[in-house]
């Protein structure tokens, strides 16, 4: 249907295609879009991971020191808020896919002519069609690109007479305010629309098609970044003549942005100008080298909460966060360890009562120390099965607890451990070194 097809290379309108009006106002659309802007000179910092100090392995909970109040609240660098990252860089390739939705004109001219064809074979598409295609852009600076694109689709005709698929081959240049990690932009260019499909729907034609539109980038990391387009297509419309008619477009992208020039950020959680790789305190804002908050005393603990800054911490289980030393108080020497006269009916976990005043004994210590956190352990003869007695070890220490929380102890400074037959105290081959074997174990845990 060459009668139908777009005339641009004529100043003014021949027999039917773009009026002036359009065309002067995708002029102007251009020449907004190629202003200069202002270049940005601001970095991200970098951040990157590391190695964090572990506590011992007979301690039970790592005292972990609280930031600096003030640095956590000082004003961060420009380079570090998390607007100013991954921002977009000159020479930078972006390669993407799209999905969207088109929404084909009611007086979209997109069909092939035949004379002998109620309205020469011309239907109407349904309201909307999916939308999916690729994408490639090069950008030679941050504020301007260049892209080329390709898509279906798949569309439907209002009489129901078919799913013919439209296509669209374009190209366009890319204006954008490339500061920050979200990135504004707009584009206008021009290509190709066109429809493949049985004679019977509405056959296969192309016409020239110019769009432009508007949206906004967001650099998810140094990869990766989603996109938001909005757009209208302007084509042909129907009638010889006529002008031009809009189909607008809506699409969610995500790219990959390639032959980036600035070194990946690594991070830099506590702001404290050292990189997580380097900071021995991630979490914690602290001068070099460590990137730790001052300690003179080396005990884990910062001066600012440590009530004895040139003194280390005694880590023994009592007082362990007031940095500290301490010598644990005769009565908890005397609950830690072995519990002597906790005893069981025989294959249960159930306490007989000459029990009683030792764990009533053990109650009054735990509520005279109330910071005091402990373990109980469990401990049987090797008689009968493996499994069978890490179990009756486990239950029996878990009735030992559950009694002193009966009686008022927090549950949350009592721990439990099941450790069967597997530390014995002594021979398991006489009957006297079996009775040792049974027991329970009071450990002080250590912070």
């Amino acid at each position: 249907m060459t009668d139908h097809s777009l005339e641009l290379s004529s100043p003014s309108v021949t027999r039917r295609g773009f009026s002036r009006p359009a065309l002067l106002s995708l002029a102007v659309g251009v020449g907004v879009m190629l202003a200069p802007t202002r270049a940005h000179a601001g970095k991200g910092k970098t951040e990157g991971p590391k190695a964090s100090l572990e506590a011992s392995a007979s301690t039970d909970d790592g005292a972990s020191a609280n930031a600096d109040a003030s640095a956590s609240k000082q004003e961060r660098p420009k380079g570090e808020r998390w607007i100013d990252r991954y921002p977009p860089e000159p020479m930078m390739l972006e390669l993407g896919v799209w999905g969207g939705v088109l929404f084909p004109s009611p007086q979209l001219e997109l069909f092939e002519a035949e004379l002998g064809l109620p309205q020469q074979g011309r239907k109407q598409y349904g309201i909307l069609a999916p939308d999916v295609g690729l994408r490639l852009g090069f950008y030679p600076l941050r504020h301007f690109g260049i892209e080329a694109e390709g898509g279906v689709m798949p569309a439907s005709l209002r009489d129901q007479a078919g799913n013919p698929i439209i296509w669209a081959g374009r190209g366009h240049l890319v204006g954008q305010i490339g500061l920050w990690r979200l990135t504004p932009f707009i584009v206008a260019g021009a290509g190709a629309m066109g429809v493949a499909s049985p004679r019977a729907q509405v056959g296969s034609e192309a016409d020239i098609a110019i769009h432009f539109g508007a949206g906004l980038k967001f650099f998810i990391n140094y990869w990766l970044l989603l996109r938001l387009d909005i757009r209208d297509n302007l084509t042909n419309r129907v009638g010889v003549g006529e002008g031009v008619t809009h189909s607008p477009e809506i699409l969610l992208g995500l790219s990959v942005t390639l032959n980036r020039k600035s070194e990946k950020p690594v991070r830099d959680r506590d702001h404290d100008g050292i990189p997580d790789n380097e900071d021995q305190c991630p979490t914690e804002p602290g001068p070099a080298p460590t990137g730790c908050p001052p300690d003179a005393d080396q005990d884990e603990i910062p001066d600012e909460l440590d009530k004895c800054p040139d003194e280390p911490e005694t880590k023994n289980g009592f007082d362990d966060d007031d940095g500290c030393p301490d010598v644990v108080p005769n009565e908890f020497a005397d609950l830690a360890g072995i519990l002597k006269g906790i005893n069981f009916d025989s294959d249960k976990d159930v306490i007989k009562k000459d029990s009683k005043p030792i764990l009533d004994r053990a109650v009054e210590v735990l509520q005279m120390y109330p910071q005091v956190r402990v373990e109980i352990s469990g401990h049987t003869d090797s008689n009968g099965g493996y499994e069978h007695n890490v179990d009756l070890s486990q239950r029996r220490s878990a009735a030992v607890k559950r009694y002193l929380v009966d009686a008022g102890i927090d549950e949350s400074r009592i721990e439990t451990r099941g450790a069967g037959p597997n530390e014995p105290i002594d021979t398991n081959d006489t009957a006297a070194g079996r009775a040792e074997n049974r027991r329970i174990e009071v450990k002080i845990l250590t912070h």
